[in-house]
């Protein structure tokens, strides 16, 4: 079974910052690729950002370029996203993903879900 925790979420002015965990189970989390996401109220679930399986290559949506970082200890099976110059927009449940491949892929490759962390971003 693989098990993924986010944690780090909660509420913060806009310009402020914030720093997601993801921990997640098994003795092969440096096999695969993880990646961000998020999702507001009423709408779809987006990409925020990702790392492939040595952190050698990240890819990150255009909306959180130059704001947000995403990293990995894969001694620590956790994968982190800091988040910076946080904007109201922000607003949205982050959720962590594993991705079925070592590689960065679409959002429909993503096989193991956590159960989100709430970001409130306050104007």
């Amino acid at each position: 079974q693989v098990q993924l925790v986010e944690s780090g979420g909660g509420l913060v002015q806009a310009g402020g910052s914030l720093r997601l965990s993801c921990a997640a189970s098994g003795r092969t989390f440096s096999s695969y690729a993880m990646g961000w996401f998020r999702q507001a109220p009423g709408k779809e679930r987006i990409f925020v950002a990702a790392i492939n399986w040595s952190g050698s290559r990240t890819d990150y949506a255009d909306s959180v370029k130059g704001r947000f970082t995403i990293s990995r200890d894969n001694a620590k099976n956790t994968v982190y996203l800091q988040m910076n110059s946080l904007k109201p927009e922000d607003t949205a449940v982050y959720y962590c993903a594993r991705s079925r491949s070592r590689f960065i892929v679409a959002q429909d490759q993503y096989d193991f879900w956590g159960q989100g962390t709430q970001v409130t971003v306050s104007s």
